[in-house]
């Protein structure tokens, strides 16, 4: 019983409204009052200006002291402001904008500030120190420097920019490939494509780096440097994207005509050019045919040993009809297939002729009936 009482009076204090305060007036406050700085720049401080237990109201902000020759604005909004509304317990933050002069020796400096409302203010002391800091420093690391692919592959490099200072900065992002090569660099999860991106002190970001080669790219290494710089620090990095090349293969006739004449009864021969347009050597290339039915087709070479990027041969294609083929137009499919890389296929229209012996034929046999039918007609046609 006295353990239930105990999580009970628990359970009741958790769920017990939080106690109000019970000062009464205004606050000005910042993070880090005391800190310091780099010489010759500008900088900015959060600041926080809070009321409790007060009417709403306008708060007045002012600089009491600074050091001679330093401009110090209070921003609010990427304004220049001297004043802030306030509700009932209500707050409202701004920053605090210091210029010192170029020429300000190093040692602390003092900043007194003041937020006066109508009842009641509030004091704010700043010891800025101008001395040396941790230099700015970028880091741009990925997971794998050196990528392989064909001219057609997008080179993706994964890696992480780190901001390895106290203070933030804007980046700028940019790439120097060869000619031809597109570079494009997609940040976060978003995959968002950026140049430039703001990068908070001490924190770090997820960056794709996608490379994309030209298509006329031949095989070989391609080097890319990558910079991120901001106004205080930059990095490069060094990638390489690894082109290995793949062949094209294209079938045509030496006059360009994708068509050809065979006979009835006999092999017919037909010139038929091979090119690789490709950027990489096609290699034991194997020439195939799908042909109609019972007709017979060979090639000689029937396998091209190896083919250069731009290189072509000519290959002899021999063409059989069926014996009882119907003179008219067909439809042959070569093929030429490399050992590695794509199959790539032309369709030739072959028309099929009557052998010229059968025409001679044809008319030896009609010029003996007509003779037989003159005979018949010069002997039996008197009677």
């Amino acid at each position: 019983m006295k353990r239930t009482l105990a999580l009970l009076s628990l359970a009741l204090l958790a769920f017990a409204p939080l106690p109000q305060t019970d000062f009464t007036g205004i606050t000005l406050s910042t993070p880090f009052p005391s800190q310091t700085v780099p010489p010759s720049i500008s900088y900015s401080l959060p600041l926080t200006v809070q009321s409790f237990n007060l009417p709403p109201q306008a708060v007045s902000l002012s600089v009491v002291e600074a050091p001679p020759n330093w401009q110090v604005h209070f921003i609010g909004s990427g304004k220049v402001v001297a004043s802030v509304f306030l509700g009932p317990d209500a707050s409202e933050t701004l920053s605090l904008k210091v210029q010192p002069p170029a020429n300000a020796p190093l040692g602390d400096y003092d900043v007194h500030l003041r937020a006066d409302g109508l009842t009641t203010s509030a004091d704010l002391a700043i010891r800025l120190t101008i001395g040396e800091v941790f230099p700015p420093e970028l880091r741009l690391e990925v997971d794998l420097p050196t990528l392989r692919g064909s001219p057609t592959t997008t080179f993706s490099f994964r890696g992480t920019l780190r901001n390895e200072s106290d203070q933030d900065m804007i980046v700028n992002l940019e790439a120097t490939a060869p000619e031809g090569f597109e570079v494009r660099f997609r940040l976060g999860v978003g995959n968002q494509e950026v140049t430039s991106f703001p990068l908070k002190a001490n924190d770090n970001e997820s960056l794709t780096i996608e490379v994309r080669s030209p298509d006329t790219a031949t095989a070989g290494d391609y080097p890319i440097t990558v910079t991120a710089a901001a106004e205080e620090a930059s990095t490069e990095l060094s990638l390489m994207a690894v082109v290995t090349g793949s062949p094209d293969l294209t079938l045509t006739t030496p006059d360009g005509r994708l068509s050809g004449r065979v006979y009835s009864g006999r092999e017919t021969p037909l010139k038929v050019v091979v090119r690789n347009d490709g950027t990489a050597e096609a290699q034991s290339v194997t020439l195939t045919a799908n042909e109609p039915a019972r007709w017979r087709v060979t090639f000689s070479p029937e396998v091209i040993d190896l083919l250069a990027p731009g290189a072509e041969q000519e290959v002899t294609v021999n063409i059989t009809p069926a014996d009882k083929a119907v003179a008219g137009d067909y439809m042959i499919t070569i093929s030429a297939a490399p050992d590695s890389g794509a199959r790539n296929s032309t369709d030739f229209r072959i028309t099929l002729l009557t052998s010229t012996l059968w025409g001679v034929v044809g008319l030896v046999l009609i010029a003996a009936a007509l003779g037989v039918v003159a005979l018949a007609v010069s002997r039996f046609g008197r009677r």
